[in-house]
């Protein structure tokens, strides 16, 4: 992914200017959550009816991104920095935790994952992925995780979270050795789904369908959560050129008539490559 050329001169560590921003943020935080003069909303609010906004704020730094659009990133890296903020104050009025607790912590997190960089570890051999997994699982044992389990975010999408789970269990040896395991599991999935009569058991196969098919996609060394992704935007993509065809009319045409106009797309994208 290429991003604009024209981007100001980067910094060589924190400055003052930057201090000052961060305390002035924390200051307006304290201030909306204040209990006698602050916003009504603000002082309302917990960690639970502030997550979804967390989680919302993350995919919008990711949509900003997508479209290479830095005045975006720019707002919406801000909107994200006051979700952390938020949380922060919400913490250290419970007496948990404070904002510079946070950063201290990721601080020491960060360091102690690059001993080649901030510590006397020396050059690395293995391999990144496998040298960072192997400090993560360090991390989850010092907190009394022992499962491999142990770690996955609930809250994690479905799709990205049954994929991190599979890859957990692929690490330790419990994995299809190649694609057609989990080709024959979908296929095997799909005929459970098509037999189940009740609506439990067909959320429970659906479920397993689902699950299958990110097994079956990851075999492949695709991550499934970004070939869903480009699904969508495809589909998203030939439904508007669909619609732009039939010149407003499409709910109104027969599905052979829609179906005409899918391949007509199709056919164009091909075209114009």
């Amino acid at each position: 992914m290429a991003f604009p050329a024209d981007s100001p001169k980067l910094s060589s560590g924190p400055s003052p200017a930057a201090a000052d921003a961060l305390q002035r943020l924390l200051a307006i935080m304290a201030r909306l959550r204040d209990p006698a003069h602050g916003c009504e909303w603000d002082r309302m609010q917990d960690f639970g009816s502030i997550a979804p906004y967390t989680i919302e704020e993350a995919y919008e730094v990711a949509d900003a991104i997508a479209r290479l659009d830095m005045a975006s990133l720019k707002d919406e890296l801000g909107d994200l920095l006051f979700q952390v903020v938020f949380h922060a104050r919400m913490a250290e009025e419970a007496g948990h935790f404070a904002f510079v607790d946070v950063a201290q912590a990721i601080s020491t997190k960060m360091e102690a994952r690059h001993p080649h960089i901030f510590g006397d570890g020396g050059p690395q051999t293995e391999p990144r992925e496998q040298r960072w997994e192997a400090l993560k699982a360090a991390e989850r044992s010092a907190r009394g995780q022992s499962s491999a389990m142990d770690g996955v975010a609930l809250a994690l999408p479905a799709l990205m979270r049954a994929e991190k789970l599979q890859r957990r269990a692929a690490r330790d040896g419990f994995d299809w050795p190649d694609p057609s395991g989990p080709s024959a599991k979908l296929v095997e999935e799909t005929l459970e789904l098509a037999e189940a009569t009740t609506p439990a058991e067909r959320i429970e196969e659906a479920g397993d369908l689902l699950f299958a098919a990110v097994n079956l996609v990851r075999s492949y060394g695709i991550a499934p959560e970004d070939a869903l992704r480009a699904a969508n935007a495809k589909f998203e993509r030939r439904y508007r050129a669909m619609e732009r065809l039939a010149g407003g009319e499409f709910g109104q045409l027969t599905l052979d008539e829609q179906e005409h106009l899918w391949q007509q797309v199709k056919a164009t994208e091909r075209e114009t490559g």
